[in-house]
């Protein structure tokens, strides 16, 4: 089953909240913690999210390589950038699912689509 979620003018905590909630399955009927639920979250215009320039500036992302001295930190802005932001909603909806061997699956169901805006020449 496709869920459909337009992130335009609202906060990236609310639609996060809100696709973890239908990827864990907690909407549907027959929910136990222990199944693989086949839901799958399609958050549309990702880009338009309501989210503080401020915001944006001092998030802080942060990877890590496994080797010494490998933590890498980076700023929403950049990240943006880079990556898009499909990662900014990734992350959030990884963190609000519960840490257990089906996150990893789970996850997998999350498709987040933007527009990328371009500059008038």
């Amino acid at each position: 089953m496709k869920h459909t979620i337009d992130a335009q003018n609202k906060k990236l905590g609310r639609v996060a909240s809100e696709a973890a909630k239908i990827l864990i399955g907690k909407q549907s009927t027959d929910f136990t913690r222990n199944t693989f639920p086949t839901l799958i979250v399609h958050i549309v215009n990702a880009s338009k999210v309501s989210m503080d320039a401020k915001k944006l500036r001092e998030k802080e992302y942060v990877r890590y390589s496994g080797f010494p001295g490998g933590i890498k930190r980076s700023s929403g802005q950049a990240v943006v950038a880079k990556k898009g932001y499909s990662i900014l909603f990734r992350d959030a909806v990884y963190g609000m699912l519960p840490s257990n061997k089906l996150r990893a699956k789970i996850i997998k169901n999350l498709i987040v689509t933007w527009i990328m805006k371009r500059a008038k020449l």
